[in-house]
């Protein structure tokens, strides 16, 4: 044995990859990198671009936003693209709910490489003042009573508040009916007429009535109490053990893109992420910052179509 292989197999062996690692990181990314986002202006746009200013030239090339129309165009683009890394999606949680309301010719789980989740958003279940409410246990104690009386607004067949009510029915054992408008702002007037009793709404909606007290707020529908809605207790705290409703936006990479990429970009985007003042700018815009591991996103993405797949299921929701 030569002097030569003898060093060469003295060496390490995580030695040996953290140098196949560091010269396969250098080798990305070659060119600027693509990211494909909803319509300009709209909420995963305004992330996108906050996320972009913050990373900066950590990557060593710039990132360019890519504007398509909101809906699946996004992530049809993204799940042709070529699997180096290049090209990347930031989408809510449409992504992977879609196919569950309407049928899509893919497979969530399978066409995308998730990255890290970047931001979520609770609801707040807000009540019109003529609602004998005042907490999550009356309300379902009043709509057991009254079952089909109670009417709640959504904006979006199959939108997050839409599934949220729903998840409440389920739960509750009630049947509290669904009135749809068209967007959450027509539903919300809805409600601040009167024209039915309740609404999961966003928090940056919502909070303003609830402070001048042309709604009344009864909890918020994370996992967690949030300073997106002070002072109101979780759903599940307030007397639905186990409720839990929450948007959630996300990076992701076409299947079967390298884990040393796949590592890389969450490192960069987590570090960007968790820096105070995005926090502070996504929580200006009515979010919080929810960074993760790829595993951690991965396994939320599989509970989720789980979870809502019974839901809609249940409901016999669908979109045309």
């Amino acid at each position: 044995m030569t002097k030569l292989r003898r060093h060469l197999l003295a060496v390490p062996i995580g030695f040996v990859i953290l140098i196949a690692n560091t010269a396969h990181g250098q080798a990305y990314p070659t060119r600027p990198i693509r990211l494909v986002t909803g319509t300009a202006g709209g909420g995963s746009d305004l992330t996108t671009r906050l996320i972009v200013q913050a990373i900066g030239g950590a990557l060593g090339q710039p990132l360019v936003v890519d504007n398509r129309p909101t809906g699946i165009i996004p992530g049809q683009i993204v799940a042709r693209a070529n699997p180096d890394g290049q090209t990347l999606l930031i989408s809510g949680d449409n992504l992977w709910i879609g196919p569950l309301l309407q049928t899509m010719r893919y497979d969530p789980l399978k066409t995308y490489t998730a990255i890290t989740s970047i931001d979520t958003s609770p609801d707040v279940l807000v009540v019109h003042p003529s609602v004998p409410a005042t907490s999550v246990k009356e309300l379902i104690a009043l709509a057991r009573s009254k079952p089909g009386v109670l009417n709640y607004a959504e904006g979006a067949a199959g939108g997050e508040p839409h599934l949220a009510a729903e998840l409440f029915n389920a739960m509750a054992g009630v049947k509290i009916v669904r009135v749809s408008y068209k967007g959450g702002g027509p539903a919300l007037n809805g409600l601040l007429g009167a024209e039915v009793q309740l609404m999961f709404a966003t928090p940056s909606s919502a909070m303003p009535h609830v402070k001048s007290g042309r709604l009344h707020g009864l909890a918020v529908s994370g996992a967690a109490q949030t300073a997106l809605a002070p002072g109101l207790p979780t759903v599940a705290d307030a007397g639905l053990p186990g409720y839990e409703s929450t948007a959630v936006r996300g990076l992701f990479a076409p299947a079967k893109t390298p884990m040393a990429i796949v590592n890389r970009l969450n490192q960069e985007f987590v570090h960007a992420i968790n820096r105070t003042d995005v926090k502070e700018k996504f929580f200006a815009s009515g979010t919080e910052a929810s960074p993760s591991t790829p595993e951690e996103f991965s396994g939320k993405l599989k509970a989720d179509v789980v979870k809502w797949g019974k839901v809609i299921k249940d409901a016999g929701i669908h979109v045309d």
